[in-house]
C-alpha cells in the first residue's frame, strides 16, 4: 500500500491547485508550498470539509492519518495503507497575521487491474449460444478484451465484459482469455475452456491388401467429442488375435500374421450421446512378389 504525504514548506505560490495520482504500491509526495511573508498563527490539513490536523491537534479518527512536522518551514500530515476512499480534494489552510490562505491538490487513486469474476470451464454441444462473462475492477476503469487461443494463433474476438458466441461450432472450441488493462500495472489474465461436443465422423477409411504371412493394417480416422470408436468383424473368429489401438483419432487393426480367414469386410463404428456413423474397410488378399 501508498503512503500519502501531504506537505506545506516556505516556497511556491498560494491559491494553488494540484492534481496528483497515487497508486497502491507507490508512495507519494503531495506539497502544499507557499511563501509566507506574514506570521503564521495556526495551520490545518482538511479533507473536503472534514479537519485531518490543525495544528499538533488530530481531529481525524482514521489512524492511518500521522503528522510529521509542524514547524515554522514546514506543515506535513501522512496517509498510510492509501485507498480508494481517500481520493478527493485536500486542502492546507494557513492563518496569518493579515487573512487565511490556502492550498489545494485533488488525489487520484489509481487500483491496478484486477478480474473479480469471470466464467467457469463450459461443455456444450455444438450449435448452442454460448456467453461468457469477464467482470474486472481498477481505478481507471480496465478495458476488457477476450481473444480466442486457437492453434492457429491468437485472434481478436470481442472487447467487452460479455463474450456472445451464436451457434458455436467444433473450431470454436478451446481457451479463452480474458484480459483486463488500465496501464496502471501489469493486465490481468485469466482463461476460461470451451469444450464443444459434436456428433461422430469417419474422415478416413480405406480398404487395404496384405500378403498371408505379412502383416496387415486397417486404418479408420475418426473425430468425435466425446468420441469412442469400436471395430467390428463379419468374420467367424471376430477379432481373436488381432490388436486395436487408437491414437487421437486415428484407431488401427493390426494382424501381425495375416492368414486366409482374416480377409474379409471390417467395420469401424464411431459413436457418442449426439449420435454414430460407421464406414466398411475390407482386408483383401495381395499376390506375393517373386524377385527372379
Amino acid at each position: 500500500p501508498a503512503a500519502l504525504v501531504l506537505l506545506m514548506a516556505p516556497f511556491g505560490s498560494w491559491d494553488a491547485h494540484h492534481t496528483f495520482c497515487s497508486r497502491f504500491v507507490t508512495p507519494y509526495l503531495f506539497p502544499c508550498r507557499c511563501t509566507v511573508d506574514d506570521r503564521v498563527t495556526r495551520v490545518a490539513w482538511l479533507n473536503r470539509s472534514t479537519i485531518l490536523y490543525a495544528g499538533n491537534d488530530k481531529w481525524s479518527i482514521d489512524n492511518r492519518v500521522v503528522i510529521l512536522s509542524n514547524t515554522k518551514t514546514q506543515y506535513s500530515i501522512k496517509i498510510h495503507n492509501v485507498d480508494v476512499y481517500d481520493e478527493g480534494p485536500y486542502t492546507c489552510s494557513v492563518q496569518t497575521d493579515n487573512h487565511p490562505k490556502t492550498s489545494r491538490v485533488h488525489l487520484i487513486v489509481q487500483v491496478p487491474p484486477q478480474i473479480v469474476n469471470i466464467s467457469s470451464d463450459i461443455t456444450v454441444n455444438e450449435g448452442s449460444s454460448v456467453t461468457l462473462m469477464c467482470l474486472a475492477f481498477g481505478r481507471p476503469e480496465p478495458t476488457v478484451t477476450w481473444r480466442h487461443l486457437s492453434g492457429k494463433g491468437q485472434g481478436f474476438v470481442s472487447e467487452d465484459e460479455y463474450l456472445e458466441i451464436t451457434g458455436i461450432t467444433r473450431e470454436q472450441s478451446g481457451e479463452y482469455e480474458c484480459s483486463a488493462v488500465n496501464d496502471v500495472a501489469v493486465p490481468d489474465v485469466r482463461k476460461v475452456k470451451v469444450t464443444v461436443n459434436y456428433p461422430p465422423y469417419i474422415s478416413n477409411a480405406k480398404n487395404t491388401g496384405a500378403s498371408v504371412g505379412q502383416k496387415g493394417i486397417l486404418q479408420c480416422e475418426a473425430s468425435a467429442v466425446p468420441g469412442l470408436v469400436q471395430w467390428k468383424a463379419e468374420l467367424a473368429n471376430g477379432l481373436e488375435g488381432v490388436r486395436i489401438e487408437s491414437k487421437g483419432r486415428l484407431s488401427t487393426l493390426t494382424f501381425f500374421n495375416v492368414s486366409e480367414k482374416d480377409y474379409g469386410n471390417y467395420t469401424c463404428v464411431a459413436t457418442n450421446k449426439l449420435g454414430n456413423t460407421n464406414a466398411s474397410i475390407i482386408l483383401y488378399g495381395r499376390c506375393p512378389v517373386y524377385l527372379q
